[in-house]
């Protein structure tokens, strides 16, 4: 299925008000991607809302021993995350936040979405998964999409992404298998089957 096709697809099930769809999937399995062409494909009215922007601060992680999990379930606000999709439910001027890769870090209400922004699209790796608290995320979505990749695959690409980002082969090598691969693994057998899966073999 094509960027225009689920575009499509969630044009015909939408009705007038606000539709949200969670697009889920392991880390590296082209998420963001898959939103931004979303997005696109929906044209206005659209927009992505991205979970990463509820990352618990490198300080938090560190001060609770967690800092070598950092994008493990628990390294999230959950809680927050929640109450935002509330408020996106409700409707009005919602501020978002927004993680910067780059300083690796959140940057609070550095985004709005309004009541224009008619389809959300909400992506992070763990809206599907099926253990507390994530499971109390299903109601706020009106259709959920799961990108599913290839353990190899997965493994390539986030080669390549730490890489790009400064990490040594050895250095990321050591991460992809301490906390991705784990976290690939919880993602790929503990997620609620979704509404429509995208497959990638290669």
């Amino acid at each position: 299925m094509t960027p225009a096709e689920l575009a499509a697809h969630i044009r015909a099930k939408a009705g007038e008000g606000r539709f949200i769809t969670a697009l889920a999937g392991p880390p590296g399995a082209g998420k963001s991607t898959l939103a931004g062409a979303l997005v696109a494909a929906l044209g206005d009215g659209a927009r992505v809302v991205p979970m990463d922007g509820f990352h618990y601060d490198d300080a938090v992680l560190t001060a609770r021993g967690m800092r070598a999990r950092k994008g493990a379930p628990d390294t999230f606000d959950v809680a927050g995350f929640l109450h935002l999709m509330g408020r996106l439910r409700a409707g009005g001027d919602v501020a978002i936040p927004v993680f910067d890769r780059s300083m690796e870090l959140s940057r609070a209400a550095a985004d709005v979405v309004t009541d224009a922004d008619r389809f959300l699209v909400v992506e992070g790796n763990y809206l599907l998964l099926d253990e507390a608290p994530w499971r109390d995320l299903s109601p706020f979505f009106d259709m959920t999409v799961f990108i599913d990749v290839t353990e190899a695959e997965l493994d390539r690409r986030l080669m390549d992404r730490w890489l790009g980002l400064g990490k040594s082969a050895d250095a990321a090598r050591q991460w992809i298998d301490s906390n991705d691969m784990p976290n690939i693994r919880r993602v790929l057998h503990g997620s609620r089957m979704a509404d429509a899966v995208l497959r990638q073999r290669d």
